[in-house]
């Protein structure tokens, strides 16, 4: 029975991979709906043109804010393919936002993380009109939005431009991400961080220190996309630093499953959805006013 249901995963997920756009909107008619209030389109940066979505629980108050940044090898992806995504973890308790970030050709290395961070400060200064602490708040990305949020979490200059700081961050979630992926062998990754100098510097794992909120690191061991190694080694690197890291390796998802799998519609695959909403939710909350209650 576990290997039918391993095979019918896989097929699934290859099926909704091929057909990306449809797959998303099969997704979402299957996601919590009920008890899940969505605000689409809410601008958060307008010299930039750019726009963020949030789910919530209905009457939520002081909720777990998470900030999800989907992938696409900076090139590629919508916030809106990830409905399904922020109504299951809104179901579940939490307020989700999901941002857009400019891609390449429009931008390269650095500007998608600026864009990232500009998205993390309005969330946290928003997050009391949506029902959530701002001091709850955690951060999420799967692939090239897991980087994203590694460099965020690891390299305080994007934060501090957006005028903020790292110890905002209660916690983050990578999943399937890369994070020590040199040396670049794409034509147009190289393009992308060209501007890096040296390019080690665009590294996440050149970045991390012991002041790298709690972690839960996600990766399939068949990811073809990116090399599990990028996951173990960024692990190996934080627990080497004493950084508090939780490590879920699972089989047969290759790299789109790691995230499709955030949904309610592969009870088999609950594992990963378990994983993350029960270290999303215990994720100790940050400031002078919870530190001085404890």
């Amino acid at each position: 029975m576990k290997r039918f249901l391993t095979v019918i995963t896989a097929a699934t997920v290859t099926l909704l991979t091929l057909t990306a756009c449809s797959g998303a909107k099969v997704l979402e008619s299957l996601a919590p709906s009920e008890s899940v209030s969505v605000t689409q389109g809410v601008v958060f940066d307008v010299e930039r043109d750019l726009a963020l979505d949030v789910y919530r629980p209905n009457d939520s108050q002081d909720a777990p804010l998470v900030v999800f940044f989907w992938g696409g090898s900076w090139q590629t992806g919508d916030r809106s393919t990830y409905a399904f995504l922020g109504r299951t973890l809104a179901s579940r308790g939490f307020v989700v936002m999901i941002p857009d970030y400019r891609l390449y050709p429009e931008v390269r290395y650095p500007d998608f993380l600026y864009d990232s961070a500009r998205a993390v400060a309005w969330a946290r200064e928003h997050a009391g009109d949506y029902g959530a602490d701002p001091e709850r708040l955690s951060l999420m990305g799967h692939s090239a939005g897991a980087y994203n949020v590694a460099m965020l979490v690891s390299d305080g200059r994007y934060l501090e431009a957006a005028g903020g700081e790292r110890s905002w961050i209660a916690g983050w979630a990578g999943l399937a991400g890369p994070y020590d992926f040199l040396p670049l062998n794409d034509p147009k990754l190289e393009r992308i961080f060209e501007p890096a100098d040296p390019l080690e510097s665009s590294q996440p794992i050149n970045w991390v220190d012991s002041e790298v909120p709690p972690t839960l690191l996600v990766v399939s061991a068949d990811d073809p996309v990116v090399d599990p190694r990028n996951t173990e080694r960024m692990a190996e690197r934080l627990k080497q630093l004493g950084v508090p890291v939780d490590l879920l390796r699972v089989d047969n998802l290759r790299h789109a499953g790691v995230v499709v799998s955030l949904s309610n519609v592969f009870p088999f695959d609950a594992q990963i959805l378990s994983t993350v909403s029960r270290f999303l939710g215990r994720v100790p909350p940050t400031g002078p006013a919870h530190a001085m209650t404890e």
